[in-house]
């Protein structure tokens, strides 16, 4: 059991026979009485939403889960497909359940495979990545008084705010976890 204390971005538990992930996380204390948790979860299995308030002190069932170190393959736009490296067996996982990870992946990325009851249900990607640039706006000169960025799209169609001085061929780093500019490299 975890208590809901515990509960933070991140953190998977089961609760009423579902698995959830959380992605907000915020208590509450007033000036008298229980502190509140309000937290925001995704289903793991059907990708819903979930917004829930707990009272301080109660608990929720830990998830059993494994990790299994993976390369990623391909899509064939329905699933996308892993490749073990340890046993070399192929796990598939439904793209709705990736969300906008997808747009990190690219062929034979080395990312870690999350598994629930020998179910694939989520992957963690590396802190960062690098793409290539194949669409980038025109950058306006003497427009340089702020740091003014431009949208640009990448390889696997991610778009990311650049500064004006990145042009289309470049390849940058990209921070996974806020989706934003890092680098030109």
């Amino acid at each position: 059991m975890i208590d809901v204390n515990d509960l933070r971005k991140g953190v998977t538990f089961e609760l009423d026979g579902n698995l959830f992930k959380v992605i907000e996380y915020s208590h509450h204390k007033p000036g008298r009485g229980n502190a509140t948790i309000k937290i925001k979860a995704r289903n793991l299995r059907t990708g819903a939403n979930l917004e829930k308030t707990f009272i301080s002190g109660s608990q929720v069932q830990d998830a059993p889960l494994d990790f299994h170190n993976v390369q990623y393959l391909y899509s064939d736009g329905e699933f996308y497909h892993f490749m073990d490296n340890d046993t070399y067996e192929q796990p598939a996982i439904k793209s709705d359940l990736l969300g906008d990870d997808a747009l990190f992946l690219m062929e034979n990325m080395e990312v870690k495979l999350t598994f629930y009851q020998d179910e694939p249900i989520s992957i963690e990607l590396p802190m960062t990545v690098e793409m290539k640039i194949v669409e980038a706006d025109v950058a306006v000169r003497g427009d340089t008084a702020t740091g003014v960025t431009k949208k640009v799209k990448t390889e696997t169609g991610l778009e990311v705010q650049v500064p004006q001085f990145v042009e289309r061929g470049d390849r940058i780093r990209i921070d996974t976890r806020t989706g934003t500019y890092v680098t030109r490299v």
